[in-house]
């Protein structure tokens, strides 16, 4: 009864940390481990029997922000023609890394280089497949490869998120500028770039 009791106490601390860290993190990329743990109500042992350096606790909260990211892009309707699939997607990706972009600056700070990008091999397939059917169909670009045009999409938001931060855009601007650069770059050489 007594391990039952502590696994329950761990997960509940565990959770607790999360849902801190996400919060805190949000407000300040920069936010300490003391601060994190202060919100979850837990002192730093326990943040630190859990999660033992910084690093760990920003990549698994940058993981469960991942996860719902993908909850939320599973339910965009990527079908019909690709030009407009892809503005559904920039959308509803763009609001995704707006409510999470102070985490994702956490992230890009405290992981090593390449696993933000690791983390998002998912939602980066899903772009992948719909470039795919927009080269298939004749919208997109066939001269470049895909893999480089899934970076310029990934590179383009997380720009946009590091731009808002800089106060140099609006998070309302965002969605469409990035619309307009990302239709611009997947446009075939020669085309007219779509309205």
């Amino acid at each position: 009864m007594a391990t039952t009791t502590r696994r329950a106490d761990a997960q509940r601390n565990i959770a607790a940390i999360l849902t801190a860290a996400a919060e805190c993190l949000s407000r300040n990329p920069a936010a300490s481990t003391s601060e994190i743990a202060k919100a979850a109500g837990v002192g730093r042992v326990t943040l630190y029997g859990h999660f033992p350096s910084r690093a760990e606790l920003v990549d698994a909260v940058f993981v469960q922000a991942i996860a719902i990211g993908e909850e939320t892009l599973g339910q965009v309707d990527l079908t019909g023609e690709p030009r407009a699939a892809l503005a559904r997607l920039i959308d509803s990706s763009w609001q995704l890394v707006d409510q999470f972009r102070a985490l994702l600056i956490a992230a890009e700070e405290a992981l090593p280089p390449g696993r933000v990008r690791e983390l998002h091999a998912d939602p980066m397939a899903r772009v992948e497949r719909l470039i795919e059917r927009g080269r298939a169909e004749g919208d997109f670009r066939t001269d470049l490869p895909t893999s480089w045009l899934v970076s310029v999409m990934h590179n383009v938001m997380h720009g946009a998120a590091g731009d808002i931060l800089a106060g140099r855009i609006s998070s309302a601007d965002a969605a469409p500028y990035i619309t307009a650069t990302l239709l611009a770059a997947y446009t075939p050489p020669g085309a007219r770039v779509p309205e």
